[in-house]
């Protein structure tokens, strides 16, 4: 007894009086203190020791923390991807929590043929960080309309509708504001033949608006990615909610599409090989302001390009002008001297 005292004071003076994180019994550490973490703060505290290295790095830790952050990792479809993952569900974890780096590679992406046989979205929109809908849906990429067709990807079916606690208002006054600030979505792609994941979409809609037709709200949830030889694309999530005025705010229709500078909606095989470099690009901190300036940025960049192609276009008329004018000189002076 004298010597289990005297050893545990020693370690207690060696760090200040405090009792070590190593002298506790790693079931406690587990089952009390690392299941009370969050995402950001586990894969921290990964990194204060070996010893809370490997304990940080059970499964199950990371299993709670994507159910709970994105509810439909517990569809069976979604388990079997992310258990195929190098360190399982940490690994999806580090894929699709982070934002996606926006950078512009003046290099171009592989022109090589996809492998990849079907993409994975999982789909959770949230009211107040409360889930008011998730879905699954499997994207077959071999066949040629997949990959010859602009890409786009429904979530909803045909006259399926998600009621959300907000009231329609009919006009565009508070309801609008308050959809863009109170719903969010989460958009998660995985290629399970690659065994890696992204989120396409925002933190928090980047811009929102009214349907100059039918008055519906429209919700953007983008992410600007590499497009490669120093292009970029929008990864566009849109939500567009509606409803009866007095109503309950419903969302009728949810997509992803991918966009260039131009405008043009990309097509399958170029959104897979945009896709894959995503998945194995970096990784940054999200940050809902941020993605709005790139958002922004983007968008500025959308319109020089068009200024550019108008001013192409118009000097392009003027040569023809010019050079039509030339040649019908040319043929007067010749008939007038002969």
């Amino acid at each position: 007894m004298y010597s289990t005292t005297t050893t545990t004071t020693a370690k207690s003076a060696d760090h200040g009086g405090a009792t070590p994180i190593t002298s506790i019994h790693p079931d406690i550490i587990q089952s009390h203190i690392l299941n009370r973490l969050d995402g950001q703060t586990l894969a921290a505290t990964s990194c204060a020791s070996a010893q809370l290295l490997s304990l940080c790095a059970d499964d199950q830790l990371w299993r709670k923390i994507c159910n709970s952050t994105w509810p439909s990792t517990t569809h069976p479809t979604v388990r079997d991807a992310i258990s195929a993952f190098p360190s399982g569900h940490r690994s999806f974890y580090s894929d699709s929590f982070p934002a996606v780096r926006c950078h512009q590679s003046q290099a171009t992406h592989k022109t090589r043929f996809p492998d990849t046989s079907e993409l994975i979205s999982a789909v959770d929109i949230y009211y107040d960080d409360k889930l008011v809908y998730s879905k699954v849906l499997k994207t077959e990429t071999l066949s040629g309309w997949f990959l010859c067709s602009p890409l786009r990807l429904d979530l909803l079916d045909r006259k399926e509708t998600v009621t959300t606690p907000l009231k329609f208002d009919g006009e565009d006054g508070a309801c609008t504001s308050l959809a863009a600030e109170r719903l969010r979505v989460s958009w998660i792609l995985i290629d399970p033949t690659k065994k890696r994941a992204v989120n396409v979409a925002s933190m928090k809609s980047v811009e929102a608006r009214r349907h100059w037709l039918t008055d519906d709200i429209q919700l953007r949830y983008a992410t600007v990615v590499d497009g490669g030889g120093g292009e970029l694309v929008q990864c566009g999530v849109v939500l567009s909610c509606g409803g009866k005025e007095g109503g309950d705010l419903q969302v009728r229709e949810v997509s992803m599409q991918m966009e260039d500078v131009e405008g043009k909606t990309l097509t399958g095989l170029d959104s897979l090989r945009i896709l894959e470099s995503a998945m194995e690009g970096q990784r940054c901190k999200s940050d809902s302001e941020i993605e709005k300036d790139i958002y922004e940025m983007f968008l500025r960049t959308k319109v020089q390009f068009r200024e550019r192609k108008l001013m192409r276009e118009r000097n392009m008329d003027i040569a023809c002008i010019a050079a039509g004018v030339s040649v019908f000189f040319a043929i007067w002076v010749f008939f007038l001297l002969r």
